[in-house]
């Protein structure tokens, strides 16, 4: 097996050779004495992990030379774990290096023991992330449907009633909270349907004024009332042969909704100041943030309506209550828009957890937009919390701080491997390179449960 490659960059010829002869049976390792010569063996050797003095020539006495190094670094090679050596009475240039992207940092004189101890963390890291990241495409797309992302069981049911749906011509009612992907679903029925090359036509009944929505709806003659200069087809003709989808059907009008039961029933419409009776094949498809049945009680819904929309009924689920693909949504969402990016952007430790412990009351679409915003707002190789506006889930200690980090990156690759191999543990154990009793142990401490993945 190859060794980890390991490039250390400092400016005491005594240190480097020491270093170099105390790692060299565990590593292939590679030097340089400043940041030009660093930055040339980075770009040929590639290694995974660097060690980095801060006080590099031409200005040994401050950081300078050293933050600039790490930048660069993490800019040619985001991956790469780079640990930072000081001075003992340095440690804020050390926090500062950990803030802009640095692994860790340890202070002179170097204990050999407790860095070797750093660099195999550092090499472990490197290697999960690395799997993660060629798998990342794979796992995102064995973990998706159509457009949608998730590998929860409640999504792999809709995912399963969705190809059932989708070959039939059955009237379908989505509910949900706003913003979990309602619309997104529709367009997946009508991917998958027959009636897939022929339009599919939104409509939001809530954001549309009343007296214009039976007009977008069924159209209207030329001369039906002030204004109407020329015939026009509604959104239901314009449809025909495909989906119509109705966003916010609870937010229709009774008047309106006795006139969409009777397209129901006759498949039929008659556009406004028109006598014709037109025949219109399309689907329909309703979606609705609100509670239905409690709006019947209320006299404000149309019981005979809600049972002719929701012959098949589907219940999207909040973002809150679907644990990981918090994670694939967001890394997702991540390297979609920072693919233009010279820096490769990554979550910190921190802001995975704050993620997963926010609550999402606007769902993905909130989530969505937080991640558009973390990688505007970022400043360094990581997108804090403070990026996303989040508040951090805790305020742990140094030392925490890299458990977590190591927590998180196992977490991360055990329920990624399983989501790729449909929760086959042996499978996801062998791409692991680990044995099973090591798997089921990794189950165990992060209470995953692999049936969940199946």
């Amino acid at each position: 097996m190859d060794k980890p490659r390991l490039l250390i960059i400092e400016d005491d010829e005594g240190i480097r050779t020491q270093l170099k002869y105390a790692l060299r049976a565990d590593f292939e390792v590679s030097t340089a004495a400043d940041r030009p010569a660093a930055l040339s063996v980075l770009d040929d050797v590639r290694p995974a992990v660097v060690t980095l003095d801060l006080g590099l020539p031409p200005s040994p006495d401050t950081a300078e030379e050293g933050l600039k190094a790490l930048d660069d670094i993490l800019r040619m090679r985001p991956a790469t774990k780079v640990i930072v050596v000081t001075g003992n009475g340095e440690r804020q240039n050390a926090l500062t290096a950990v803030q802009l992207g640095a692994f860790d940092y340890l202070s002179k004189p170097v204990d050999t023991t407790a860095f070797r101890t750093v660099l195999q963390r550092a090499v472990y890291l490197h290697g999960v992330e690395a799997e993660v990241e060629q798998n990342a495409e794979t796992v995102e797309s064995a973990s998706s449907f159509e457009d949608i992302i998730g590998a929860t069981p409640r999504l792999r049911e809709i995912y399963a009633m969705v190809t059932r749906v989708s070959k039939t011509d059955a009237t379908v009612l989505i509910q949900g909270e706003s913003g979990t992907g309602k619309e997104l679903l529709a367009q997946a029925i009508h991917a998958k349907s027959v009636r897939r090359k022929h339009p599919f036509v939104a409509i939001n009944c809530g954001a549309i004024p009343e007296t214009l929505l039976e007009s977008e709806l069924f159209g209207h003659e030329k001369g039906a009332y002030t204004g109407a200069h020329i015939q026009r087809k509604g959104k239901l003709e314009v449809a025909d042969g495909g989906t119509l989808f109705l966003d916010e059907i609870g937010e229709m009008s009774l008047p309106l909704q006795v006139k969409l039961l009777r397209f129901l029933q006759h498949r039929e419409i008659e556009r406004i100041g028109g006598r014709e009776q037109i025949k219109v094949d399309v689907r329909v498809i309703a979606a609705t943030n609100k509670n239905l049945k409690a709006e019947i009680e209320a006299s404000r819904f149309r019981e005979d309506l809600y049972y002719r929309l929701s012959v098949i009924g589907i219940d999207l689920p909040p973002l809150r209550e679907r644990g990981g693909d918090i994670i694939l949504l967001a890394k997702a969402f991540l390297r979609r828009n920072s693919k233009d990016r010279r820096r490769k952007l990554r979550f910190s430790p921190a802001a995975l957890s704050a993620m997963l412990a926010y609550q999402w009351p606007g769902n993905v679409r909130e989530l969505e937009n937080k991640v558009q915003r973390g990688v505007i707002m970022a400043q360094g190789s990581f997108v804090e919390p403070r990026d996303l506006d989040l508040q951090p889930a805790q305020l742990p200690d140094e030392n925490a701080s890299l458990r977590e980090a190591r927590g998180r990156a196992e977490y991360q690759s055990v329920s990624e491997s399983l989501v790729k191999h449909r929760g086959n543990i042996s499978q996801a154990a062998k791409e692991l390179a680990v044995s099973r009793p090591t798997f089921h142990a990794l189950l165990a401490k992060h209470h995953i449960n692999a049936k969940d993945y199946r």
